[in-house]
């Protein structure tokens, strides 16, 4: 089978190596980055180009095209691909918007009876004052529309939030959904689904501020961990009746059929799972830990899942292992960042034991044969997604950040905590209701 991923990130990267680690699967990335290259045949592609990435699915004789990034499933990418006869791992535009629009979220989540928080999209500023005065604090402002992870504001500073919703509005088409906020740990779920069936994964937590403490402004995540030794024994199978099969069954009612992988992000409060935001395709960098404990090859279940064959697919099958992802952040991220400083020890974290590093923010240096030509060096804010792996918690989490200790960035940042709390056995859920 030949599999062609398109997106350039850490999570292209994990599932470039997941899916070329099954037998008789031949990976191609597009654009891909420099972690993809030594796994897999990179092409150049335009991510932004629906027909760009059609074309290449035919040209390279895809069996299979994955479509990692948002952006490029909201704008049709996978419509694009099934036109032209390829199966497509990933929801056409319509069934997009449920990451595209936080508002056409929460119509789809009130159809669907799905429990979320209460929610009021704004187009004035006198509509985000009255609804901020509404909800009370802690205030939570979201951009409508696809924002890479940064465009949500959690603050008790009204003013703060009043700002953040001041800049959103004044984009074109500018809106901003202002919801009630939902206190209790945050649980990210991924469910397969090929528009009928839904089969989940194993969940995983994602740290999305970016200091230690879950202090710091929002970012696309610094960091992530599978299994949840703290999570409710029947989680999965309540979000999985609750959450993820009856908005999948709502989308196919709308004849907007989801193919793809739905991903809940949760807050588990006193009254159970409610829907913080649904993504329509794999989260970084949860998709770092959750692939690697995933015994089933992936490239059939995608392919499954693309044809409509997913209730023929047997039981997923998992390693007891746990994995704990720490993201290696360019100086000045989630702002202004700095680039093009060497990325040094990444050869160096392969030789600990249960660990690797996944390409996000690199290319290759060309400088026309200078002293660091051909360095790997950064290109983005998050540049490297740091992956350790252990029989618990605790040995996955100092795998990984022993394996932290061996990059060497310029100016570089990492949280020191993720999955601390988890390990320690300090995570506590809300009492019930």
């Amino acid at each position: 089978m030949k599999v062609l991923v398109i997106g350039t990130g850490a999570r292209e990267h994990a599932l470039v190596r997941a899916l070329a680690a099954d037998a008789g699967t031949e990976v191609v990335a597009a654009p891909g980055n420099p972690g993809t290259a030594r796994l897999a045949t990179n092409l150049p592609v335009d991510v932004a180009d629906p027909g760009a990435i059609g074309d290449l699915a035919v040209e390279v004789g895809a069996d299979l095209v994955v479509i990692g990034p948002e952006a490029p499933l909201v704008a049709g990418a996978a419509d694009a691909v099934r036109a032209r006869g390829v199966p497509c791992f990933g929801p056409g535009a319509g069934a997009a918007r449920l990451e595209g629009s936080k508002a056409f979220a929460k119509d789809v989540m009130a159809a669907a009876g799905v429990p979320t928080g209460g929610s009021r999209l704004c187009r004035t500023t006198g509509e985000v004052e009255a609804a901020l005065a509404g909800f009370g604090a802690p205030h939570v402002v979201k951009d409508d529309g696809l924002a890479a992870g940064k465009g949500v504001v959690v603050t008790g500073d009204p003013a703060a939030a009043l700002e953040h919703a001041c800049g959103c509005l004044a984009r074109e088409r500018g809106a901003v959904v202002v919801e009630e906020y939902l206190d209790g740990p945050e649980v990210s779920l991924f469910c397969i689904t090929d528009g009928t069936t839904v089969v989940p994964l194993a969940p995983a937590q994602d740290f999305k501020r970016a200091l230690d403490g879950d202090a710091g402004p929002n970012t696309g995540g610094m960091g992530a961990y599978s299994p949840l030794p703290w999570a409710p024994p029947d989680l999965v199978d309540d979000v999985l009746a609750r959450i993820a099969v009856p908005t999948v069954a709502e989308l196919a009612r709308r004849g907007t059929p989801f193919v793809g992988v739905v991903y809940c992000g949760l807050a588990l409060t006193a009254e159970g799972p409610k829907v913080i935001e649904f993504n329509a395709r794999f989260g970084d960098p949860e998709t770092q830990v959750v692939l690697p404990r995933l015994a089933t090859p992936l490239s059939g279940l995608l392919l499954a899942a693309a044809t409509g064959r997913l209730a023929e697919h047997p039981p997923l099958e998992w390693r007891d292992e746990a994995a704990v992802t720490v993201v290696v952040a360019s100086e000045g991220y989630p702002g202004t960042v700095r680039t093009g400083d060497v990325v040094h020890g990444l050869d160096a974290v392969e030789d600990v034991p249960g660990a690797w590093a996944l390409h996000a923010g690199t290319r290759v240096l060309d400088d026309g044969g200078g002293p660091d030509s051909g360095a790997v060096v950064s290109a983005g804010g998050r540049v490297v997604s740091v992956v350790g792996t252990g029989e618990t918690l605790a040995a996955a989490r100092e795998t990984a950040y022993l394996a932290v200790s061996r990059v060497s960035l310029a100016g570089s940042h990492h949280r020191s905590d993720i999955a601390e709390r988890a390990a320690a056995g300090d995570v506590v859920l809300p009492a019930p209701a």
